[in-house]
């Protein structure tokens, strides 16, 4: 199942969650995959700090090394981030009127991502947390 799949499955589960051209953000984040890095999970949303805000639509996926965020720009070029889980600290969900949203604190910046399903929200929080707790403890092994 290729990215773009996981996000439209994601959005027919969670129909409240507001997003926009998916496939296009779906395809930036495909671009930047490294050899051996396989998706686990994906979804998409706002990369923005208010729910108000309906234009800024991404699509995230979490791989096998990271978290991606992949944000076509609506005539040329695009936005995209990546969390690694060394610089991962936290992720909150904080649960509006008809929307949640979700903070990833990370040890340079916060990125908020919003206007999702709030059932949706309590799934990415469980896939997001299970992965960096594991990857967290391989990190503490190589010390």
């Amino acid at each position: 199942m290729n990215i773009y799949q996981m996000v439209r499955k994601f959005k027919r589960e969670y129909p409240k969650t507001v997003a926009f051209r998916t496939k296009a953000h779906s395809s930036v984040i495909e671009r930047h995959l490294n050899p051996g890095e396989e998706v686990l999970y994906a979804f998409c949303a706002q990369k923005n700090t208010s729910s108000f805000m309906i234009i800024n639509s991404c699509a995230v996926a979490l791989t096998n090394k990271r978290i991606v965020i992949g944000q076509k720009r609506l005539l040329w070029g695009y936005f995209f981030t990546t969390i690694t889980p060394d610089m991962y600290n936290d992720l909150k969900v904080i649960k509006n009127l008809i929307w949640s949203d979700i903070e990833i604190d990370t040890v340079k910046e916060n990125v908020y991502i919003s206007n999702i399903d709030p059932k949706g929200a309590i799934e990415i929080e469980t896939k997001i947390t299970d992965f960096m707790m594991t990857e967290k403890k391989k990190y503490g092994q190589k010390k």
